[in-house]
């Protein structure tokens, strides 16, 4: 990409990021997280009855052996006392937890969890930026990345975004660039150093439940897997060849592979991929090990508690008779829930959260309860904390100096 052009874009997207722009669509997304909040807590699901007062039975009427807990057509009423199942909603299974000072112990490790997770990714920014961020820049950028991941899903319009974030702290476009491809690069090689290191430490028998097999599109669960680990791997593979050792040789091969009549429109957007591509080569080759050492480090750190979340809501509820098999399908779980064709993987994740953990939670009907507390900490709680800084960081960076870093 031609300086002009870079600085054109960085303008571009700078006028349509101010704080008049903002406020409205922030204040849209905080009533709409609202009412999503309260309509889960008001969804009724069909829970089992840890009481003995269920008055539903499973009927599998999709014959896939999966319990769909919010589809009527899956139960069928008796007599009081009679089924496993109780039509309840999210708030009245909270209702009946015992609540204890363990609970509470559990949830606070959940809630120390997640700031460990963003902990090491501000670390991490602070490594990528060279140090050019201090900590509360860095927390800045974190915290404002993960608020636009929450209200802009794509991958393209988020990346967009927090390229603008990062210059608008003073990091030149081209070191942005560079930082948030190598964010995503990290992220995803975490993901593939990291099954290999669970399938020796837990195996690979248990980590595949057979009542998903066919749940999914009509394939075995471990088709699914393998197919989205190989794509995730070779997009790792690609990018890292890319970025260290020929990054004009793909942009060629991707330019010509576009000039394709049916890829034709989507030429423009490659370019720009290629572009970034050269740009992030330039920014990162040279650095020492000790520098992708504390990068990677703190990925994995974050990462690791991440998945540590579930975990410890979970074990708020009763007790986990296998914590690493728990933790452990969750990776698997990513996979499917990363290669959903539904927005934010809506139908599919509640199928695949409560085929992935029944047989590892003993009350089952918590399931809902545990997904919400999860969602809680991984997206609401982005929200606020989004709503809060942006206000402040947009006046405070509103004056500085954009010259780069």
């Amino acid at each position: 990409m031609e300086p002009a052009d870079s600085t054109m874009e960085e303008k571009e997207i700078r006028s349509t990021f101010s704080m008049r722009k903002v406020l409205v669509p922030v204040l849209i997304g905080l009533i709409a997280a609202g009412y999503l909040l309260w309509r889960d807590l008001g969804k009724e699901r069909y829970e089992r009855a840890l009481d003995g007062t269920g008055n539903m039975v499973w009927v599998d009427s999709n014959a896939n052996g999966l319990p769909d807990l919010s589809d009527p057509d899956e139960f069928r009423e008796v007599a009081e006392g009679a089924g496993e199942y109780r039509k309840m909603s999210t708030m009245e299974v909270l209702g009946t937890i015992n609540w204890t000072r363990q609970s509470t112990f559990w949830m606070l490790l959940a809630v120390l969890a997640t700031a460990f997770r963003d902990l090491g990714y501000i670390y991490r920014m602070r490594v990528l930026s060279d140090g050019h961020l201090d900590w509360r820049q860095s927390y800045n950028v974190t915290m404002l990345w993960e608020f636009a991941s929450a209200m802009t899903p794509s991958v393209v319009g988020g990346s967009g975004i927090a390229m603008f974030i990062i210059g608008r702290e003073g990091i030149a476009l081209g070191r942005a660039t560079a930082i948030v491809l190598v964010t995503a690069m990290m992220d995803e090689l975490f993901y593939v150093v990291a099954v290999p290191i669970v399938f020796l430490a837990v195996g690979m028998e248990n980590l595949f439940p057979a009542q998903l097999d066919h749940a999914f599109w009509g394939l075995p669960i471990k088709s699914i897997f393998w197919i989205g680990y190989g794509f995730i791997m070779l997009l790792v593979l690609i990018v890292f060849y890319s970025i260290f050792f020929k990054p004009r040789a793909f942009k060629f091969v991707l330019l010509k592979i576009f000039k394709l009549p049916f890829l034709r429109r989507w030429r423009p957007g490659v370019i720009r991929v290629g572009d970034d591509i050269a740009t992030t080569s330039s920014e990162l080759r040279g650095k020492p090990k000790r520098f992708w050492v504390k990068a990677f480090g703190a990925t994995c750190f974050s990462w690791a508690s991440r998945f540590l979340v579930i975990n410890f809501i979970a074990a708020a509820f009763f007790n986990i008779g296998e914590p690493l098999l728990l933790y452990a399908r969750q990776l698997i779980m990513w996979v499917i829930l990363l290669i959903s064709p539904t927005p934010g993987s809506s139908g599919v994740a509640e199928v695949a959260f409560s085929g992935f953990f029944r047989d590892l939670l003993p009350a089952v009907g918590y399931i809902g309860a545990i997904a919400l507390l999860w969602r809680v900490l991984t997206y609401y709680l982005y929200l606020i904390i989004g709503v809060i800084t942006l206000p402040r960081w947009l006046r405070n960076t509103n004056k500085r100096s954009t010259s780069p870093a």
